[in-house]
């Protein structure tokens, strides 16, 4: 269960301070993933990764999902703050992006905790909603790409649980047009708390309230 103590809006502003260095097995995987040609696999920068880390040790998480795995990279990052026993379920349409984070995961001793499916992200919300029900996971993580999705939000806000934290890559600021179907769905509902932080594209915060 994500801690209480993780509450206002203040606090989750704090998250992207002190952080632990990148370490050789996350830097050799984030720089295969920038030699690959443009466009083929999405890219999370180190801090990105860092603030990931903070999510799951600052909510002291010990279950969480991740939509978009691609590399394997933001992978990596929340598999090896978890418990010793904890689960990430991660997906991705496609086994090629992936198969290339594997080998780092088991370098780094974290592939038992790490769930991948490969299928659809809508199939496989629905899917772990079927296996585990509504509010059974401490921090979602949505991947670059999936922000614009309002019904992918809900069925992730579906699976949080109460004060745990949802974080959306690539949500620029409120005032762009790209992100009218992803606001409004955070704005319709009075049960969540926000931040957006400046971090690659953009970061968003969702805290889900008791």
């Amino acid at each position: 269960m994500a801690s209480p103590q993780l509450a206002t809006s203040e606090m989750l502003t704090r998250v992207g301070g002190q952080a632990r260095p990148e370490d050789a097995i996350l830097r050799e995987l984030r720089e295969e993933t920038a030699s690959l040609p443009t466009g083929a696999a999405t890219r999370v920068s180190a801090e990105e990764g860092r603030l990931l880390e903070q999510l799951v040790e600052l909510t002291r998480a010990r279950t969480a999902v991740e939509v978009g795995t691609s590399t394997g990279y933001s992978t990596l990052c929340i598999a090896r703050s978890l418990p010793r026993h904890g689960l990430l379920i991660t997906c991705e349409t496609t086994a090629r992006w992936p198969a290339l984070g594997r080998p780092h995961w088991r370098r780094a001793g974290v592939a038992d905790r790490i769930d991948l499916r490969i299928a659809p992200p809508t199939a496989v919300l629905d899917a772990l909603f079927a296996e585990y029900g509504p509010g059974t996971f401490d921090l979602i993580f949505l991947a670059a790409g999936h922000a614009g999705s309002a019904p992918l939000y809900e069925a992730a806000l579906t699976l949080l649980s109460p004060d745990g934290i949802l974080a959306v890559a690539g949500t620029p600021p409120a005032e762009d047009p790209t992100t009218g179907e992803f606001d409004r769905a955070v704005r319709a509902n009075p049960r969540v708390e926000t931040s957006r932080l400046s971090i690659g594209d953009g970061i968003t915060l969702v805290r889900k309230a008791c």
